[in-house]
Parts: structure tokens; C-alpha cells; sequence
């Protein structure tokens, strides 16, 4: 909300007013203006008035100034308005109109009311235009009357849709150098200028423009296009209103886009209003206006780290975050075990090495929270202070390790996309245990969790981000056949890192529409690079299939969304895992991006007996179960699971506990879902 900033004038400004409003009585009255005496006491205040600010911003002429004056005095002064209504032979209304203007007033032009003029332009006036230009009754705006009495808001009618916007405390270095680079930009006239700002950054986009703004000794304010865009005559007055406003307050007006492409109104909005134009969006527009296009996207890793430290200090964390150090600290590990030496040589008290251990606890989670999450300065700063005082308003929580959970915890809601109608979002929980593998399967899953938690040390300080930031996410294939553990094994990967796991819905990417499928993949990666979640493609056959021969429109366009789907794959900077019954219908060009490939085979005996032992939870009650007989039935995990599951039900109905004789009926009423025979030999003993 926009502040009042004229205060210092109230007493000068009411002053100024009434003798103001003195003067114009006389000259309505017939007094000649050389004559009257109050004609000078308008030039007494020292200070200029509201009326002379106000005056000078647009332009106004001497008579332009009178009739503005003439207009707030039949609402201020009950003298002036009876006076008006007298002579204009309408005494009810008491409103003034042109003709008793150029009659009365001194210096009279009939331009004053063009429509160009700056009383109509601006909307500084307001006249029915129905009854006629000179014999209508003429009222003051609002906003303007509240102006010259010395409050300058914003017009009550935009703050529906425009929002303040105050420059950030804290802001990227990155970001704050595309704010010099802009500041310095050499244009004849402001209201001539175009800046386009995109990226995936939209708070640092509004904080750059609002820096810009403030360079200008102005307010920014943000208008959302997706809140709705005037067209029509709504359009004209939006534009009027506004024209007035900028100049008034002073103000920017920021146009943030979150659609991809631009409404007609949206297009007409731009082209017209009044400079200078600021735009943001995520992608770059096309507008009819030559704008100067900037890049504004998150920070990079290595920068929010600093970001995050920097927060933490800001916030009352001193003690806990130490930058230098922590880094070192994390590269090699040797200067943690060298300063708890040096503690322990020192003879110094439990308590600080306790302080020391908890300090490089959080310390070391910044790098985690940096390479897993990509989040706004203005974020890292919200989530950090809220961190904080959550913290010093809990004494017993005062672990590092607590902290550092709480600081992760916050991220991960934060930066949960919004992915609602395109994926499901699935709350990990199962652990390795929970996975029965062979041992190479086992040791591929744990590299890749291994490879996301130390991110951060390869691609940034031992500078692979460097070269090339394209190919840096996580990308896996889980191949094999149906219920081996494949979308199980996802989610122990999303559960070792402490992410969300989001199954794509493929029927609500996948469009028969020609290129609503992109549209919808690049919302999907789009909004899950926002967050640190773990994407999962199941039957990922169905969209990274082969490219084939063309020989139809279909064909170009399917190979089309392949192509789009090779690019962003390899552009996506996060966790993306593919599983797919069907290995060979994969396209090669697919398999040579990802970075691990793990086949997962159909359980061995051995391997179902382990599954076996951990399909029914500790708490259900069993009586004579041996999995090693159960491991003579030939099916894999998912299917076991399913059995166990049916056969607790049953029974549950029974009252008693499981039985091998639950057992042997739910694995035949599985048997049957799959139009499976089982054979004899599979559950010899059983019962």
C-alpha cells in the first residue's frame, strides 16, 4: 500500500487552500483580480503546495490551474459551492461548468478541455459529456481532490490490481549486477523504454524492477496478468488512471506474465501503456514494443549457498554458520576431525565442542539445501528467518542436526510444485530394507542417491558446472518385468534423499492435440525444477518411445515431441527416473542421456524368501508361516505383496491369525487375476 507523503504540508497546504479558494470567490463574484484583496495571499507559503506539485508534473496552464481548483472548491469550500450552483442556475448540484469558467476565470482557453489536454488525459476532471462540453457540470477526480488536500495514495479503484513492491534487503549477486548493468542504460526519454524480463525467478524479476524503479526515485507496482487484463473501454480507463498515477505518485508498473502466450488485451495493454514498460515472464514474449530483453533465473548453487549463509547470519545464526570454514569443512572432512583435535589438545568444555559439532551440522546442510533445491534470495531469506526464530522460541531444540532437518523440511514444502493435475504426488517411506535386489542393482541405486547428496562438491566446487550446465540432473531407467520393485525402488531413492516423489500422470501429458503434449511436458519440468522432488515416468515406453520413419503428418509429430523430450531431459537439472516393462521399445538416443541404466530381475528363491520375511509387518499375527516354502511359488515381489495383503484380510474375516492356509487361497485368487495356473510342485506342503 502506497504511503501518504505529503504530511509536512497539512498546515501550510489547508493554508494555501483557502486563500486559493478565497481568490477564485472574488473573481466569480466580478472583482476585478488586480483589485482584490486576497488576490497575493495564495503566494505567501513558502513551501510549494500541493496544487503547485501537482500543476508542475503535467504542465498545467494558469486557467488549466484555476478550473482544477474551481472543480475542488465546490466540494471543499461550502461558499464556493453555493456560489457555483447560483450562477450556473443549479443550485443542488453546485458543480461549476466551462461555460461559468471562461466567463469568470481570467486567461480562458478553450483547449483546456481536449480531450488531449492533460485535465481530460490524465483524468484529472471528470464531465458527463451527455449534457454537452461547455454546459456540463464538471466534478474533480477523486483521487486528484485528495492530492491537492495533501494525500497521495494510490487510486482506491487500482489497488485491486496492482500490488506494492519494495526492493529486497538481500538480492543475488548475479541479480545485483543485472541491476547496474540496467541503472545504467542511456535513454533521451524514459517513457520510451522497454525492458523484458525472463526467467524462472518472477521474485527476483519484481526485485530487479523495483531496484530499477527506486534508481528513478520511484514506487514499483505489480500488475498480475492472470488477475485479469481491462479490454474496451475498461482498457481505456486502466490506461488514463494509471498515466496518472505514475506521475503522481511517481511509479513504475511492472506487468508479470505467467501465461505463455499473451491475450489479445494482454498485447493491447503493453503496446500501450506509458513508458517505461517493464515485463516479466518466464519465457520471452513477442510484443510489438522493441524491448530490451534480460535473463533473470534462480541463483545458481554455489550463489545460494552464500545466499543461505548470508540469511542465517541476518537472521541471529552467527554461531551456527561459518562459510569459509564449512566449506573446507565439507570438501575433505580432514579440517572437522583437525579442529576436534585441536579442541580436545585445548582442554576446552563440553559444551563448546557440542556448539562446534552443532554449528558444522547446519553449516553442512547448506550445501545440500543449495544442490537439491532452486529457490529464490527472497525464499532463502523467508525460510531462514522463520527458521530462526522457530528456534530461539524452542529452547529444547537445540540440535544442529534438528535444525538443519527443520531448515530441509521447509524447503521441501516451499518448493513442493504444482504438479496436482499432472502427477501424484506420493509421500515416500519405504527404506532399503524394503528392497530386495541382487547386490549390483543394490550398489547402482546407492551411487546414484550418493551422487545427488554430493552435488554440489563435483558440479560446483570441482568445477563440472563450469564447462557445461546442460546433462547435471540425475536421469535413471529401471527396466524389468512387471512387480520386480522398480517404482519401489523410486521411492527408497526419494525417501534416502528426503525428497517428494511425483508419478506423471501420462494421460493428462499426453494430448492428441498437435503440440499441447510439449506444452504439457514443459509445465511438468518446469514446475518440478522449482522443488526438489524426484520425477517418475512409469511405463515410460509410452512417451520415450523410438522415432520412426515418417510417412505421415502423425509420424513428424510424433518425432517431434520425442525431440522435445531428448532436449529437456538432458536440460533438467533434477531427479528424473524412467521404468518400463519394455526395454527395447526405448529410443537409443534416451539411453546414451541417462546416467544409470539398473535391470531388475525376477526374484530368485532366494530373493523371495527375503521378500517373503518382510511382506507381512511385525504387528500382524501369523501362525506356522515358513517362508521358505512360500518362496516356492514363482512370482515376483508385487505379486507376493498383493498375496500377503489378501491374505491377512482373509484372515481378519476368519478371526484367527495368517495361515499358509490364507496364504495358498489368496495366491490362487492371484493366480487367476493373471490367468496363471499354479503348478503343483509350487505349494507342495503348504497345507
Amino acid at each position: 500500500m502506497s504511503s501518504v507523503v505529503i504530511p509536512v504540508w497539512a498546515e501550510s497546504n489547508r493554508a494555501r487552500l483557502e486563500s486559493e479558494f478565497a481568490r477564485l470567490r472574488a473573481q466569480l463574484e466580478g472583482a476585478p483580480a488586480a483589485d482584490s484583496a486576497l488576490n497575493g495571499l495564495a503566494w505567501e507559503c513558502e513551501d510549494a503546495s500541493a496544487i503547485d506539485q501537482l500543476s508542475a508534473i503535467f504542465g498545467l496552464s494558469t486557467f488549466e490551474r484555476d478550473l482544477l481548483l474551481l472543480c475542488a472548491g465546490a466540494e471543499m469550500d461550502g461558499k464556493l459551492n453555493e456560489l457555483c450552483g447560483r450562477l450556473t442556475g443549479n443550485a443542488q448540484r453546485g458543480c461549476p461548468t466551462f461555460a461559468l469558467a471562461m466567463s469568470a476565470l481570467p486567461n480562458p482557453q478553450w483547449s483546456a478541455l481536449s480531450p488531449w489536454g492533460p485535465l481530460r488525459h490524465y483524468r484529472l476532471l471528470e464531465i458527463d459529456l451527455r449534457q454537452g462540453l461547455v454546459t456540463a457540470p464538471m466534478r474533480i477526480n477523486e483521487r486528484t481532490l485528495h492530492y491537492i488536500a495533501g494525500m497521495n495514495r494510490l487510486d482506491q479503484h487500482l489497488e485491486a490490481v496492482l500490488r506494492p513492491k519494495q526492493p529486497a534487503a538481500v538480492l543475488a549477486r548475479e541479480h545485483q549486477m543485472l541491476v547496474a548493468q540496467l541503472a545504467q542504460v542511456e535513454t533521451e526519454d524514459l517513457r520510451e523504454m522497454a525492458v523484458q524480463l525472463h526467467g524462472d525467478d518472477p521474485a527476483a524479476q519484481e526485485n530487479i524492477a523495483a531496484l530499477f524503479a527506486h534508481h528513478y526515485g520511484r514506487q514499483l507496482f505489480v500488475m498480475h496478468m492472470e488477475d485479469g487484463v481491462p479490454s474496451g473501454a475498461e482498457l481505456e480507463e486502466f490506461l488514463g488512471a494509471w498515466s496518472r498515477e505514475a506521475e503522481l505518485l511517481p511509479a513504475f508498473l511492472l506487468l508479470q506474465w505467467s501465461a505463455e502466450t499473451p491475450t489479445a488485451s494482454a498485447k493491447a495493454l503493453a503496446d500501450r501503456l506509458p513508458g517505461p514498460l517493464l515485463v516479466a515472464s518466464r519465457d520471452p514474449l513477442k510484443l510489438r514494443r522493441t524491448a530490451w530483453r534480460i535473463e533473470v533465473n534462480k541463483p545458481a548453487p554455489q550463489e545460494q549457498r552464500k545466499l543461505w549463509a548470508q540469511a542465517l547470519r541476518d537472521a541471529g545464526m552467527d554461531a551456527a554458520i561459518d562459510a569459509d570454514v564449512a566449506e573446507n569443512d565439507h570438501m575433505d572432512g580432514a579440517r572437522s576431525s583437525s579442529s576436534e583435535g585441536n579442541e580436545n589438545a585445548a582442554g576446552e568444555n563440553e559444551s563448546h565442542e557440542n556448539e562446534s559439532r552443532e554449528s558444522a551440522e547446519t553449516a553442512r546442510s547448506l550445501d545440500r539445501l543449495a544442490g537439491h533445491f532452486r529457490l529464490s534470495a527472497e525464499t532463502i531469506v523467508a525460510i531462514a528467518s522463520a527458521a530462526c526464530a522457530a528456534q530461539m522460541t524452542q529452547p529444547d531444540a537445540k540440535s544442529g542436526r534438528d535444525f538443519a532437518r527443520h531448515l530441509w523440511q521447509s524447503c521441501r514444502v516451499v518448493a513442493r510444485p504444482q504438479l496436482d493435475l499432472m502427477a501424484e504426488r506420493i509421500d515416500p517411506q519405504a527404506r532399503w530394507s524394503d528392497l530386495v535386489l541382487p547386490a549390483p542393482q543394490l550398489e547402482v541405486l546407492a551411487l546414484l542417491a550418493a551422487e545427488a547428496r554430493h552435488r554440489m562438491t563435483v558440479y560446483e566446487r570441482w568445477g563440472f558446472a563450469r564447462r557445461n550446465r546442460r546433462g547435471l540432473g540425475l536421469s535413471a531407467l529401471f527396466s524389468g518385468p512387471s512387480g520386480t520393485g522398480k517404482t519401489l525402488a523410486a521411492e527408497v531413492v526419494a525417501t534416502e534423499l528426503g525428497l517428494d516423489l511425483y508419478r506423471i500422470d501420462l494421460s493428462a501429458v499426453v494430448s492428441k492435440y498437435i503440440g499441447e503434449t510439449e506444452k504439457n511436458l514443459k509445465r511438468v519440468f518446469d514446475a518440478a525444477e522449482e522443488g526438489g522432488v524426484v520425477l517418475l515416468f512409469d511405463e515410460a515406453e509410452a512417451l520415450f518411445g523410438k522415432r520412426s520413419e515418417v510417412k505421415d503428418s502423425h509420424d513428424r509429430y510424433a518425432n517431434i515431441e520425442i525431440g522435445y523430450l531428448l532436449q529437456r531431459m538432458e536440460s533438467y537439472q533434477g531427479v528424473a527416473i524412467l521404468t518400463t516393462n519394455l526395454k527395447s521399445a526405448l529410443d537409443q538416443a534416451f539411453q546414451r542421456r541417462l546416467r544409470f541404466i539398473v535391470d531388475f530381475p525376477f526374484p530368485g528363491k532366494s530373493e523371495r524368501e527375503a521378500i517373503w520375511k518382510g511382506a507381512l509387518p511385525p504387528e500382524t499375527p501369523r501362525q506356522g508361516l515358513e517362508e521358505a516354502r512360500l518362496a516356492q511359488l514363482n512370482v515376483s515381489g508385487g505379486s507376493i505383496r498383493n498375496i500377503a495383503l489378501n491374505a491377512a484380510f482373509l484372515a481378519a474375516a476368519a478371526g484367527r491369525p495368517v495361515t499358509m492356509e490364507d496364504v495358498l487361497r489368496a495366491s490362487e485368487l492371484e493366480a487367476s487375476k493373471q490367468e496363471r495356473p499354479i503348478a503343483q510342485a509350487e505349494t507342495r506342503g503348504w497345507v
